[in-house]
């Protein structure tokens, strides 16, 4: 059976669905016969991103959400619910990378607000409904090979590991380190730490939930270097950007890892994995640690109020 047959009529809900990867994501996704469900930030990008899928023949509906805010992710979840259909899908791709501390609406810092609390809270509120779906059902979260340098990147010499690494250099670092005292926000801290903290975090909740909800399957994943907006708050990437597209994937190619792990029949029943270039590869070995990922998980837990 092709991924194509498999997925017809699926639903899938994209977070960050109104450009870059997610926007690609989800057009793969419309062309393979999956429904769409888009979650966005910018009422008039969500916008033409509905209008592209419906181009596609696609059955599409949008929601405007604003991760950085707990309430949103939860009248995001609701609305969601009560449309009151299946729902087989949930791809975690909204992300966010500021250059400096900044606050999310809640008082917690953005970065791992957006990219780790947002995502744990939406899981959370929807597990039900992705329970009472009939058949296969899979949440993927897109991660970052940055996630191995957590806790390395505030030295030069783990900023050149990243700079060799987006440039397609291998180059190893000294090992994931996780700081759970910087989760709350560390004033001076670059952001580029924090960003890699929050995709170490994320793959410590992708492992989690695939111990503690087995029958749904769990996976993350390094979409590649991708020319998207991530970058948009950091005046010095976002100049950087445009001298570097002759090494950096475009969307579509950063989707096609995403897509894989959401369609692939050769996927049903994977879980707690990591992917790259659509293959399993080998994370940083703290993504592995079950006192740690039980540990951030009681934070998470905590602050979302569950």
């Amino acid at each position: 059976m092709t991924s194509t047959g498999a997925a017809r009529g699926r639903v899938a809900l994209v977070t960050g669905a109104s450009g870059g990867i997610g926007l690609a994501t989800a057009e793969a996704l419309a062309r393979r016969g999956l429904r769409l469900r888009l979650v966005g930030r910018d009422s008039e990008k969500l916008a033409r991103a509905t209008r592209a899928i419906s181009a596609l023949g696609g059955d599409v509906a949008s929601f405007r959400a604003d991760f950085s805010s707990l309430d949103d992710v939860r009248r995001l979840a609701d609305d969601v619910l009560a449309r009151g259909e299946p729902l087989h899908v949930v791809i975690h791709n909204a992300g966010v990378w500021h250059p400096e501390l900044r606050r999310s609406k809640d008082g917690f810092e953005d970065t791992i607000a957006v990219n780790l609390l947002a995502p744990f809270l939406l899981t959370h509120r929807l597990l039900p409904r992705l329970r009472e779906t009939d058949g296969d059902r899979r949440i993927v979260h897109v991660s970052s090979r940055l996630h191995a340098q957590a806790g390395a990147t505030t030295s030069v010499a783990g900023r050149a590991v990243h700079v060799l690494n987006v440039l397609g250099v291998r180059a190893a670092s000294r090992g994931a380190r996780f700081d759970f005292d910087a989760l709350e926000g560390r004033e001076g801290e670059p952001g580029l730490e924090a960003y890699a903290r929050s995709k170490l975090a994320q793959i410590l909740f992708s492992n989690e939930l695939a111990r503690r909800v087995p029958d749904i399957t769990s996976n993350a994943l390094h979409p590649g270097s991708v020319a998207t907006e991530v970058t948009r708050d950091n005046p010095f990437l976002r100049t950087l950007q445009p001298l570097a597209t002759w090494f950096l994937k475009t969307p579509e190619q950063g989707a096609e890892t995403s897509v894989h792990l959401a369609t692939s029949p050769a996927l049903r029943g994977v879980t707690g994995r990591y992917f790259a270039r659509c293959r399993e590869a080998t994370p940083a070995p703290l993504v592995h640690d079950r006192a740690v990922a039980s540990r951030l998980w009681a934070w998470c837990e905590a602050r979302c109020g569950l």
